[in-house]
């Protein structure tokens, strides 16, 4: 359907057009109509699916219809992230679809200057993209009000619960005006994000997009049987000569579980040649945004990434996700994948299992009732492994600090936010089925 029918300005259209966005996604179809009347929205949709657009498109009609100004150190719109990528790539949208209607966007999360947030809001801001840490600091000293909030978006509703923001949520919540439009987005619909959409919705219309209807169609996913300490020389091997004959490694995210883990792998694959990239909790928020933005541009072809940090990445063109280490738990294995293949692209999705994590493997097929196809190591894998192990130091065995955010990371995580039998796990693997586990698993 094109965005045209869908009743928005001339303005908004321009912007689209500019993009070369023409037609809308299924998310954006139902929602743009039922948000442009100013109901409270339940929107159920995973990143991906064109959500930012469907929430963003028509708030900004609305807001442009207003014909009025915040006050200073005020804002009209209010969007709350989990994430500061998150947060980045939705005032990134904002101000490329409002750039036609003179919306003025800011910013708001941690790891920046809370005096240049004071000075970013200090004469108004129509789109205020925040994470709710950040917000909250920013209100109580002063430098912001939520009295004149017209439209408030909660994104990744489950992603911030499970990140521990409940009580900053109700406590944002209190300090905005009781007439307001919600939209509230969320990945799945537990008993936890459904009270929480009751306690902050009216009468809400509901929306719900199959997360993978168009993606994970479109996954490749395989595991390789390694033994840990050659998972190293694997990566190496696959970085430089491809992953078989299944299209090129163009732009590649690796997941490790750990952020001192992210970082040994980028010290060892420069060690053996190959540029890449962290991004994990302990970057500062300049090294993680250069990261990012070199991983965008195609500058640096591989990132290394930990959970919590690729929480939000929306990096259209990643043609394959390796997951390093196997999350211990997981629901993290679906929002890795998710990764790739976006846009309707396809992509694919590589895991390193050593005899250690076969648990976690087992666990990741019971959640997606699914088996992952097994690709062998490569051919002369043994010899090429030995030259590689040879000509570079063993990494150390993990320190102290690694097992307890290991196990943080663990706790962190344990609440399951997916449900079974969605689409996102549609994928070409082979169905569990019946009978005896193999040998492998």
């Amino acid at each position: 359907m094109s965005f045209e029918t869908l009743g928005l300005s001339q303005p908004v259209l321009q912007a689209l057009a500019f993009k070369g966005y023409a037609q809308a996604t299924p998310i954006q179809m139902q929602a743009i109509p039922t948000v442009l009347t100013g109901r409270d929205l339940l929107g159920i949709a995973q990143t991906g699916t064109g959500k930012t657009a469907a929430f963003m498109l028509p708030s900004i009609d609305r807001l442009a219809a207003g014909n009025r100004r915040a006050s200073p150190r005020a804002c009209r719109m209010l969007v709350l992230a989990p994430t500061r990528e998150l947060a980045g790539q939705i005032a990134e949208s904002a101000r490329a679809y409002g750039q036609f209607a003179g919306m003025r966007v800011a910013t708001v999360f941690g790891g920046t200057s809370l005096g240049k947030n004071r000075q970013d809001v200090a004469r108004g801001v129509d789109v205020l993209v925040a994470t709710p840490g950040r917000l909250i600091d920013l209100v109580e000293q002063g430098g912001l009000t939520l009295r004149e909030v017209e439209i408030l978006v909660l994104d990744e509703a489950d992603q911030m619960l499970d990140l521990g923001f409940i009580h900053a949520l109700k406590q944002i919540v209190k300090m905005l005006p009781q007439k307001r439009q919600t939209l509230f987005f969320s990945a799945t619909m537990p008993k936890a994000i459904k009270e929480l959409a009751d306690r902050f919705l009216t009468d809400p219309a509901s929306v719900s997009v199959a997360p993978a209807a168009t993606t994970a169609e479109r996954v490749d996913q395989y595991v390789t049987f390694v033994q840990q300490m050659e998972k190293q020389a694997l990566l190496t091997m696959m970085l430089r000569w491809g992953f078989s004959e299944r299209g090129n490694m163009d732009r590649v995210l690796v997941f490790t579980r750990t952020k001192h883990g992210a970082d040994r792998v980028v010290k060892l694959l420069a060690g053996n040649g190959i540029a890449a990239n962290a991004i994990h909790g302990n970057k500062s928020q300049p090294q993680r945004e250069r990261a990012l933005a070199e991983f965008k541009a195609g500058k640096t072809r591989i990132l290394v990434a930990t959970d919590i940090a690729a929480r939000g990445i929306d990096v259209s063109g990643v043609s394959h996700v390796i997951n390093f280490e196997l999350p211990n738990v997981a629901e993290q294995y679906v929002h890795r994948i998710g990764r790739t293949a976006r846009a309707g692209a396809a992509g694919v999705a590589i895991a390193y299992c050593a005899d250690d994590e076969k648990a976690y493997l087992k666990d990741i097929e019971k959640l997606t009732r699914q088996r992952i196809a097994l690709e062998p190591l490569p051919a002369g894998f043994n010899a090429e492994a030995a030259r590689i192990k040879a000509s570079r130091v063993a990494p150390p065995p993990p320190s102290r600090e690694e097992r307890r955010e290991e196990e943080q990371g663990r706790r962190r995580f344990a609440p399951a936010r997916v449900q079974r039998g969605q689409g996102r796990y549609a994928s070409r693997v082979k169905p569990m089925g019946g009978g005896r586990r193999s040998a492998r698993g």
